[in-house]
C-alpha cells in the first residue's frame, strides 16, 4: 500500500526559511517520480517541484527556481524540499504526491496517482 506523509510545515517569517519532508511506503523510490505541490486559498494546485527517482533529474516551478530545492534520502524513504528565501505568496498547503514514472519528472498534478494529506506553510510577519 503506497503511503506518503508530509511534515515540517509551520510559521515562518519573510525570507526564512522552511525544510519539507514527504516519508513514502510501498514503493522503490527507484521507479518513481516524486513531486511537491501547493495550494493557497482560492486558488488551484500548483507544481513547485519534482524528482525522478528513475533518473535523479528534478524540476523547478519558475516561481521557486533558485530558492527551493528537492532532494532525496533513500535510505530513509523521504524526499525533501528546502525552501529558501520564503515569501509571503509561498504560503499555502504543501503536498507531496507519487507516480510511476521512468524518465523524467514533471510537475503536472494530474499525472500523480498517490498523494499525502498536506503540511500547512504560512509566511508572515
Amino acid at each position: 500500500q503506497v503511503q506518503l506523509v508530509e511534515s515540517g510545515g509551520g510559521l515562518v517569517q519573510p525570507g526564512g526559511s522552511l525544510r519539507l519532508s514527504c516519508t513514502f511506503s510501498g514503493f522503490t523510490v527507484d521507479y518513481y517520480a516524486i513531486g511537491w505541490f501547493r495550494q493557497a486559498p482560492g486558488k488551484e494546485r500548483e507544481g513547485v517541484s519534482c524528482f525522478s527517482g528513475s533518473d535523479g533529474s528534478t524540476v523547478y516551478a519558475d516561481s521557486v527556481e533558485g530558492r527551493f530545492t528537492i532532494s532525496s534520502d533513500n535510505s530513509k524513504n523521504t524526499v525533501y524540499l528546502h525552501m529558501n528565501s520564503l515569501e509571503p505568496e509561498d504560503t499555502a498547503v504543501y503536498y507531496c504526491a507519487a507516480v510511476y514514472l521512468w524518465g523524467p519528472c514533471t510537475v503536472a498534478a494530474g499525472l500523480y496517482d498517490f498523494w499525502g494529506q498536506g503540511t500547512q506553510v504560512t509566511v508572515s510577519s
